[in-house]
Parts: C-alpha cells; structure tokens; sequence
C-alpha cells in the first residue's frame, strides 16, 4: 500500500493499482491538492516495477467533476501568473498520466465534467458505467478547454471538439461512446468485471511489449512529452489570460452565483 492521501487512495490488487479521487462529497472534483497528490502518487507508480497497470475511479457515484468550486473561486482572484502556474500544475498531471509508462484504465463510475473528461482521455482504456454523462462546459464558464485540450482532441477527434468545447453541452454514455471517448460501456453491475476482464488480458502480456506498444502508438501519432511539454506552457498561459479576463471573471461570477451570465442570450 502506497502512502494514503486525503484526496486520492490506492489500493494495490496484486499488480494492479486500484487509484480512487477520494473527494466523493463534491462529486471527486479536483483543487490544488488533489492535483499534487495524484501526482506525487503516479510518479511513485511509475517507478514501481511490481505495478503492471493502473485503474482510475472516482470515490462514490461520480468519476470526477472538474475543477472544485472553492479552488475556482480563488483562482478568480488571482493575478494572471498564479493563474497560469496554476494551469501548469493541472498540465503536468494530465502529461503524467497521459505518458506514464504502464496502461491505464478509466473506470468510469459517473459524471465526468470538464477535466474529469481530460484524466479519461489521457488514461489509454476507459470503460463507463451506461448512466454516466459527460461534458466540457468551460465555454459556459467564459474559459475554454485548454490544458485538457489535447488529450480530448487526440481522442474524439478535431471534428468532434469543435462541437463539445463550443456548446458546452452534456451528453451520454452511449454518445461517449460514439464518439471514442470510451471504449466500452456496461451496466453498473458489469463495471468491474469489465475492468477486470481487460486487466486479465493487459497482464497475460508481456510487460516490456506493453510498453513499447504503448510508445509506439505515441512515436507514429507524432506525440513526444517534450512537445507537450511546450503545447502545455502555451495553454496555461491561454487558460490563465481566460480567467482573468472580463468576459471569465463574469462567468465564474455568474457560476458560482447560480445566475445568468451577462453574456448568455
């Protein structure tokens, strides 16, 4: 058992790593010391070579929400460089997760919103429970999808982005699932016999073969962590110019004070 934290637990299940977002009274929605946390725990995973996969969930019914309400609020009153270094801290989790070294599986348990989406489409597999929704309403925010951005992209494709990052709609398990966001969507009760059918197959290969797959796929898709890396600094600088700006600052406002916003027709 890895070192727990208040925020994020893992479970070790023989060579699997059982990861929970451990905040289930606001729907697993992520501040700064979750991020931290989850990040500090995947580097450990990462070097760990008794690990042979991990599994991401969320604690109760929800997978993740997003961004915490409270660690929202404060960033609105931010200066625009607290902001960027911290979209930088968020960039740096999604980089993690979407480079670590060994498979990675989405147990989608619930709602998963905005960077919630993000964590799904940097894990390599991702299954959902078929009540689950999801959506990228940051545009309802005044924001956009940024740091999460190219994750989501590579995933659902440029064509489908351009529609979920401008409308800020929700949608459901089964269009998720169309669009390639997960790959399998199952009753609640086949959720974990799902996850562990593919971990039964991840395992009963060799570990070394897995790796290189997974770099493989990532070498011909022309994706290299030091390019993130540079993608990574342009969007916090994006995301950071969003939260301050006149336009942000109204609609966190209007958000956190369940009103309209100014700018919504």
């Amino acid at each position: 058992m890895h070192p727990p934290s208040p925020t994020v637990t893992c479970q070790l299940s023989g060579a699997i790593a059982q990861i929970r977002l451990n905040r289930a009274e606001v729907h697993n929605a992520f501040d700064d010391q979750l991020i931290a946390a989850l990040i500090n725990l995947l580097e450990q995973l990462a070097h760990d070579d008794a690990i042979r996969a991990i599994v991401l969930s969320g604690e109760g019914n929800s997978f993740s929400a997003g961004a915490d309400l409270q660690w929202m609020r404060r960033m609105a009153a931010a200066s625009e460089m607290d902001n960027r270094a911290d979209a930088e801290k968020l960039a740096r989790l999604m980089r993690t997760l979407a480079f670590f070294p060994k498979p990675t599986l989405a147990r989608v348990n619930g709602v998963a919103l905005g960077g919630g989406v993000g964590l799904i489409a940097c894990c390599d597999i991702a299954i959902a429970v078929d009540s689950a929704r999801f959506g990228l309403n940051e545009a309802r925010l005044g924001l956009a999808p940024a740091v999460i951005s190219p994750y989501v992209i590579d995933a659902i494709g440029a064509r489908q982005a351009r529609r979920w990052f401008q409308t800020a709609e929700q949608f459901d398990a089964a269009h998720a699932l169309r669009i390639n966001l997960v790959h399998e969507v199952v009753t609640a009760d086949q959720l974990d016999a799902t996850c562990d059918r593919v971990l039964k197959t991840l395992l009963a290969n060799g570990p070394s073969a897995v790796g290189e797959c997974k770099h493989l796929v990532d070498r011909i898709a022309g994706r290299s962590i030091e390019d993130q890396r540079i993608i990574d600094a342009d969007n916090a600088a994006l995301i950071a110019r969003l939260r301050v700006s006149a336009e942000g600052q109204e609609g966190l406002s209007a958000f956190l004070e369940k009103r309209k916003a100014a700018y919504s027709l």
